[in-house]
């Protein structure tokens, strides 16, 4: 029985082994935003030599120093799907901007993460709390179609199809497309896992041929 015990418990390890793929491997249809390796893909404001001072790369993550400014995509975007591992420290503070605005929200708060924080005719807080505790890894999926946000944390439905407003123009529609930010708002910040797949765009916002 003791064999079969252990060659049971192998088996397991095999299957569990197989279940969860690589740090900063993409899925299927998914491209990876973040190689695992340096800032590929990502700018500053200012330059990306400066950037690297804070924004660094250790085993896998980018880790946030707290003392520079927000880190963004070189790339614009429109309709997508966005996967993102995130954590912070305790009392800490972050978010991720969409097409250049403000914000899926990050932080240390009891209404939790993951809402949107700008909105102020649509709902801004998320439906539930759902973060794991400062100092333990998150998981956002974040979709975007024209204007409408649906977000999961750790699985658990926050934003269900709700109107990302521009802020601060709150008067017009959302741009089209746009930078895909990492914000800092002091405190440290670490993310990994940033995979994206972009998704037709909708006629609105289909460019005129």
């Amino acid at each position: 029985m003791g064999r079969v015990a252990i060659a049971l418990g192998v088996l397991v390890l095999a299957v569990g082994g197989m279940a969860f793929a690589a740090d900063n491997t993409p899925p299927e249809g998914f491209t990876a935003l973040f190689n695992g390796k340096d800032l590929t893909n990502w700018a500053t404001p200012e330059t990306l030599a400066d950037a690297e001072k804070h924004w660094t790369v250790v085993d896998g993550v980018i880790e946030y120093d707290g003392k520079w400014r927000d880190l963004k995509t070189t790339k614009e975007y429109g309709n997508f799907e966005l996967c993102v591992d995130w954590k912070i420290p305790p009392g800490g503070d972050s978010g991720i901007y969409i097409r250049d605005k403000p914000q899926v929200q990050i932080w240390q708060n009891k209404v939790g993460s993951g809402g949107l924080y700008n909105n102020r005719k649509n709902p801004s807080n998320p439906l539930v709390a759902a973060d794991n505790p400062p100092g333990e890894w998150n998981t956002f999926r974040i979709t975007i179609v024209d204007d409408v946000v649906t977000v999961t944390l750790n699985g658990k439905l926050v934003v269900d199809k709700t109107i990302l407003e521009n802020y601060p123009k709150y008067d017009s529609k959302l741009p089209a497309t746009g930078h895909i930010w990492l914000q800092h708002h002091g405190s440290k910040l670490w993310f990994k896992n940033i995979y994206i797949k972009e998704l037709p765009p909708t006629p609105a916002a289909a460019p005129e041929k």
